[in-house]
């Protein structure tokens, strides 16, 4: 089933640095893309071999609290690991003893897949730091992930800032919670037009942890360190790998 909607077959899960199975992990994911296809299918499924290439580590993806509401859906994604995209949820996952844990966020969020457009590498970080402040407050090493081709396996309605569309997609996912992005891609049986994703892969590359010490109330000031740390981190996965992945030499991420 997961290869029917998530072409990983010529994608794959990509390991930079060992994570010790002692620490427990942050791990930030980008970009969200559509529907966070390479988040799913590497940390959710062993379709890629997460536990082979993390051997001690046990991965919880999470997911927007609003999916838990209904039935059987809710029972399907807690069966394949998610939890909800709450404080709560995921610091009791950093607070368990012995290590181990590793919680994974699309820190772009829902706002970040009205982005999710073919060779666009838009990434929506540059004020988020509450997954760092979680990271801090649990002593759990940062590490950024990033999944090229993530945003190639959709079309998306342009919608760029400024017109009616992206208005009232930005207005829309204040009030819900969730964006709700005018995608298309392939049918079933034909290639033209539909709803499955492009056959096309995705390949996600997990960087080196960064060291965090823990620290229950950290000050602005070592957000701001920390945040800057990440950022720099991720610039550098990003430019390190791009050229397996077919991405142009003068492409750069842009934040947000």
């Amino acid at each position: 089933m997961v290869g029917i909607l998530f072409p990983l077959r010529k994608g794959s899960l990509v390991k930079t640095a060992d994570l010790d199975p002692r620490k427990n992990y942050v791990l930030g994911f980008h970009p969200h893309g559509i529907l966070v296809a390479g988040a799913f299918t590497n940390f959710c499924t062993e379709a890629t071999g997460f536990s082979k290439l993390f051997p001690g580590l046990r991965s919880n993806l999470l997911m927007l609290p609003l999916w838990f509401r209904a039935p059987f859906f809710r029972d399907y994604i807690m069966s394949a690991g998610l939890v909800p995209s709450d404080k709560g949820s995921a610091s009791y996952l950093l607070r368990r003893k012995g290590g181990g844990n590793a919680v994974v966020i699309a820190v772009g969020g829902a706002p970040e897949a009205l982005d999710a457009h073919p060779g666009d590498y838009t990434v929506h970080l540059a004020n988020k730091k509450g997954f760092i402040k979680l990271a801090i407050e649990h002593g759990a090493d940062l590490v950024p992930i990033y999944s090229f081709g993530e945003n190639e396996v959709f079309d998306q309605l342009e919608n760029p800032h400024g017109t009616w569309l992206r208005y009232i997609q930005e207005r829309l996912q204040s009030i819900m919670g969730i964006s709700l992005p005018l995608f298309h891609a392939r049918g079933v049986f034909q290639y033209s037009f539909g709803l499955m994703p492009y056959r096309k892969p995705i390949n996600t590359v997990v960087g080196r942890p960064i060291p965090v010490e823990k620290n229950k109330k950290p000050t602005a000031e070592e957000l701001d360190v920390f945040h800057q740390r990440y950022m720099d981190e991720l610039t550098h996965l990003f430019e390190e790998h791009k050229g397996n992945y077919g991405v142009p030499e003068d492409a750069h991420l842009l934040f947000q």
